[in-house]
This record gives structure tokens, C-alpha cells and sequence, in this order.
């Protein structure tokens, strides 16, 4: 396969197994080049890309706007704090607005999950999806499983584990369509108020003993609380969750065996991982950063060759 099957990076659950091995593919390219010493190509020369970003980011954009710098993108950055939305403009207003400044892709993350769906069928532009609330956030997933697979050889058949608040996570479940596409087992581990009533539909195990979990699983993709999206109370308190489901070095140095440690930022240190854990050989929270440059310069060059066409 040498093209994607899609227009848009919306989410991972339109994307086939074949797309992802192409993204994967293409990212192996990409990491070569940024390990370079000159780590640009010419290959997006005459594409202009708009990141959006209608909530707080800092990895993600950086990493979307380095990658697309990588290829020789020309990029227009937009936050919504200091932009007209503030002053009623709709969502396609905004979008069409720069599109008419000749833009051909817009990197999207907004508050609501569907967004990037909705904005697909309304502009002429490629969309990506660099997170929609609580929904999906599938460079994420893409550049978790693509670390996996850089240590582990493959993610088929792998168990993985993701720990902490389910409910609010878009990283969780584009994390959970994306490994089970590629043949891994997948659980979730969590207090149960934090842990969706129906996730077993889709066919994920639920644990909620952090010790049987992680002697379990191969990677642990441990997840922060997102205090920011609750608007009650659901668990007594910061420290009790920390008992119950905090990784500590001692925990991992009384398993069984040597699992790896994921994260995709930003880190609670002490609450949901220790600093001694986040710091391990075991840990590749580092690398995932680095890979993630690689999969966003691989999913935009791949859906701005379906552009140029």
C-alpha cells in the first residue's frame, strides 16, 4: 500500500491496519532524518499548514509544528485565547476564514469531541485531528504504538495495560482501537469511578487491582488524572489514588518481570508515577516524545501527497 485510505486523520477508528503499517513505514524514514545533522527535506515545499488550537497544548504543538518545519511546510500557528472565536465567530467562519488565505491543511485540537469530523465535511481543507476532547487524540495512539513496536519488535500479541482515568482520556481510547488493530490485548485499570460503564463492549479487560495488572501486561501507558475536566469529586483524594494506582520503583522491582513504562505527558510526578520510575531504563516516555516528531512528519506527508494529486 503506498497511499493512506483516508483524506483526513480524524481518528484511528477510520483508519485500516494496512494505514497504520504505511504511517509506521514512512515515520521509520523520518526518524532517520531528524537523527541527521541537517534534519530538513524539501518535500512539503509548496504546502501551507494552520495549526488550530482551541485548548492548551504544549508537546503536541511544538511537535506538530517542528515536524511540519521538518518537511519545509510554510505554518501559520492560531490560538483561540487571543483570536476572534473569543468574540463569537463559529467554528467554520474561523477555518474558513484562513482557508482563504490559501491554507491546505489544518492540525485541529478543540474541546469538542466530533469537531474535526464536522470540520471535514464542511471545508476544503485535509484535517487532522491533534485531539477533540474527551473523544479521540490519534497521533498519540500512532506514536505510542510505534514505540511499542521500537522496543518491543512488534505490538501483535503484546498485553498492554492502560492505568489511570479512562473516563476523561482521549488517549485511552485511540489507544485502545490503534493496538487492538494491530493484534495487542488490551486492559484498563483505574478506580471505577474513572473507568467507563460500557468498556467492556469494546472488548477490553477491566481490572481494578494495579498489582495483577501490571504482572500482567508487557507495557503499562500510565495515564494522568485530568482535574480539568472534572467537575466532581471521584476519588477522596490525590493521595489515596497515588496508594491505589501510583507506580512506585519498588512496586515495579517486585514484579515478576521487566515491563515497559509509557506516558504521554505531561507527567504528575509522585501521583501517578514516581520520579524514580519516570527516570528508569524502563521507562520510554522520552522516546515516545522523539517518535511522536517522526509520526506527525509521516501522517502529514503522507495526507499532503493525497493533496498534490
Amino acid at each position: 500500500m503506498s497511499e493512506l485510505s483516508v483524506n483526513h486523520l480524524l481518528g484511528i477508528k477510520y483508519l485500516k491496519k494496512e494505514d497504520i503499517q504505511l504511517i509506521f513505514e514512512t515515520a521509520d524514514h523520518f526518524k532517520e532524518v531528524i537523527n541527521r545533522p541537517i534534519k530538513k527535506v524539501p518535500s512539503l515545499r509548496d504546502i501551507t499548514i494552520a495549526n488550530l488550537f482551541f485548548e492548551n497544548s504544549t508537546r503536541t504543538k511544538l511537535s506538530f509544528e517542528l515536524a511540519e518545519k521538518r518537511l519545509s511546510a510554510d505554518v501559520i500557528n492560531f490560538s483561540a485565547g487571543q483570536s476572534s472565536v473569543k468574540k463569537g465567530e463559529t467554528l467554520i467562519d474561523t477555518v474558513n476564514n484562513i482557508l482563504s488565505m490559501k491554507v491546505d491543511m489544518v492540525v485541529m485540537r478543540h474541546p469538542n469531541p466530533g469537531a474535526g469530523v464536522f470540520l471535514s465535511k464542511h471545508v476544503n481543507a485535509s484535517i487532522v485531528n491533534a485531539g477533540d476532547g474527551a473523544h479521540e487524540h490519534p497521533t498519540q495512539a500512532l506514536l505510542d504504538s510505534y514505540s511499542i513496536r521500537e522496543r518491543l519488535g512488534e505490538v501483535k500479541g503484546k498485553n498492554v495495560v492502560i492505568v489511570g482515568d479512562i473516563l476523561h482520556s482521549r488517549v485511552a481510547l485511540s489507544n485502545i482501537y490503534a493496538l487492538q488493530l494491530q493484534g495487542a490485548k488490551v486492559m484498563v485499570c483505574g478506580p471505577k469511578t474513572l473507568i467507563p460503564k460500557f468498556i467492556d463492549k469494546l472488548g477490553v479487560k477491566v481490572e481494578t487491582d494495579l498489582r495483577k495488572a501490571l504482572e500482567w501486561c508487557d507495557v503499562a501507558n500510565m495515564l494522568r488524572v485530568q482535574n480539568e475536566r472534572m467537575d466532581i469529586s471521584y476519588f477522596p483524594s490525590t493521595r489515596e489514588y497515588t496508594q491505589q494506582f501510583g507506580v512506585d520503583k519498588t512496586l515495579l522491582d517486585s514484579l515478576n518481570k521487566e515491563i515497559i513504562i509509557m506516558h504521554p505527558g505531561p507527567i504528575n510526578r509522585g501521583v501517578e508515577i514516581t520520579s524514580d520510575v519516570a527516570d528508569s531504563k524502563q521507562a520510554i516516555i522520552l522516546d515516545q516524545v522523539q517518535n511522536g516528531v517522526a509520526i506527525r512528519m509521516a501522517v502529514i506527508y503522507l495526507l499532503a501527497s493525497k493533496i498534490k494529486q
